[in-house]
């Protein structure tokens, strides 16, 4: 296949054909760079200016929520190698999870992915739609019930016409977005930082504030691990995997870590109970209606990643339509959750409390998902991975004992150690108040390599 041919497969606004079955060598195309602009746009959110300012709420100086906000940057890291494997197999993170836990093992976790990641992109829409709400009272339309809903429907357009084309539409969306957000929060920067009090609180604090903190800071990127592979499995095969680790992780930082600073410094100089209207008040008159159209421009492009990924997610669960067709039901759902967010002010708290308890399914699920690709060295049966109870991974009627046990001893601790609305483990009051939950990524790492001392059986691609 020539050149000509294998630009046309995947190319800007034409529907993509392929969904998670592994794309062949003669249709990948792109390079390490476009992982750059696919994260460092995808986390122009304004999410992270709201998790800078609740580390200050926590207690922390603005010097302490920095570090926070770098270290929880540097987990980027982590997210960007998780792909590495989607380039050795040409298909989506949560089919090449079955080497991890068996084919029927992998079946929990997809579900719990779907649901989050449809959790994020009903939160991000609805952050959209409010700020799309405010633009309009202040260009001088006061539409109410009609005003919000019209910002929906934008909202929700905007989404989801990228998030159908597909993987193309997907990049090129992402990479022009971000020079325009990155001009955009580049000068909200310029109006926030100069003001910032960086003098120590009153009073230090404690181990719940800083494992809160963290918590808040690394919840985000965590709930990515489940996707990397979605985007780097149309890489050629012979793109360094250096490059590819740098560039998405490098990408992913620059914009969490600037946008959370920017969310730590205006904690300092004003209330951000209402972070909107917090950052907007540090703002002059001329520029908050351009501020308004950076958080909806951010929602939009955190939500159309997560809305692409669940199209793929639904094929791991076995509907049996093309990515094209499986988005639609995605879209609906997120449609109908964010209609009941707008109209239903306690179903937002209520979402939110039930997203961050996941994460005692999700940093276990990482850890094991990630040592097992280390053991793997990122090499796997392509065939396999879709072969079903003929294949590989089937292992025990299904299930890989091994990453089973792994990922529920993580949860265990998780659970454990866990601080949040819905539940707050026994081990919390014991640790004073210190809530360990991301550890659980590494009790079910070690507990996985313990169980797999030897180096897992590696398969080469094919010749």
């Amino acid at each position: 296949m020539g050149q000509q041919e294998t630009a046309d497969v995947d190319e800007v606004f034409r529907v993509e054909t392929h969904g998670i079955d592994p794309i062949p060598d003669a249709e990948r195309h792109g390079s390490a760079k476009d992982l750059f602009w696919l994260w460092f746009g995808s986390n122009l959110t304004f999410t992270y200016v709201i998790n800078g300012a609740l580390a200050v709420a926590f207690g922390l100086s603005f010097w302490q929520a920095t570090a926070v906000v770098v270290i929880g940057g540097l987990s980027f890291f982590a997210i960007s190698a998780a792909g590495l494997s989607g380039i050795r197999t040409g298909t989506a993170t949560l089919v090449i999870s079955r080497a991890t836990f068996g084919v029927r093992g992998n079946f929990p976790a997809g579900v719990l992915n779907w649901v989050v990641s449809i959790g994020y992109t009903i939160v991000n829409t609805v952050v959209g739609t409010l700020a799309l709400e405010v633009f309009f009272t202040e260009i001088g339309w006061q539409g109410g019930t009609v005003g919000r809903a019209v910002a929906l429907l934008v909202t929700l357009a905007l989404t989801f016409a990228v998030a159908m084309w597909g993987h193309a539409t997907v990049q090129f969306a992402e990479r022009w977005m971000a020079y325009v957000l990155a001009a955009g929060f580049g000068v909200l920067l310029l109006f926030v930082l100069p003001g910032t009090d960086t003098a120590a609180p009153a009073a230090a604090p404690g181990p719940s504030g800083w494992s809160l903190a963290f918590v808040v800071m690394l919840a985000g990127p965590f709930s990515y691990l489940p996707m990397p592979a979605d985007y780097t499995r149309y890489l050629p095969r012979t793109t360094s995997l250096k490059s590819i680790t740098w560039m998405g992780a490098l990408g992913g930082f620059l914009s969490s870590v600037a946008l959370g600073v920017a969310g730590v410094a205006a904690a300092t100089q004003t209330d951000m109970t209402d972070a909107v209207a917090g950052a907007e008040s540090l703002l002059p008159g001329w520029f908050q209606p351009l501020f308004l159209a950076l958080v909806l421009g951010g929602s939009v492009t955190n939500s159309i990643i997560t809305l692409y990924s669940s199209s793929l997610n639904l094929q791991v669960l076995g509907i049996p339509w093309s990515r094209a067709r499986a988005i639609v039901i995605s879209a609906a759902v997120t449609a109908a959750g964010s209609l009941a967010a707008l109209f239903l002010t306690d179903f937002t708290t209520s979402l939110l409390s039930f997203l961050s308890l996941l994460i005692i399914v999700f940093a276990p699920w990482g850890g094991v998902f990630l040592a097992d690709m280390l053991l793997r060295r990122c090499h796997y049966d392509a065939d396999a991975l879709h072969a079903g109870s003929a294949g590989a991974y089937w292992y025990r009627s299904g299930y890989h004992p091994a990453g089973i046990t792994a990922l529920l001893t993580g949860m265990t601790f998780a659970a454990l150690t866990c601080d949040s609305e819905l539940w707050t483990g026994p081990l919390v009051a014991p640790l004073g108040g210190a809530d360990l939950t991301l550890l659980g990524s590494v009790v079910s790492g070690l507990t996985y390599g313990a169980l797999t001392p030897r180096r897992v059986a590696a398969y080469a691609p094919a010749a």
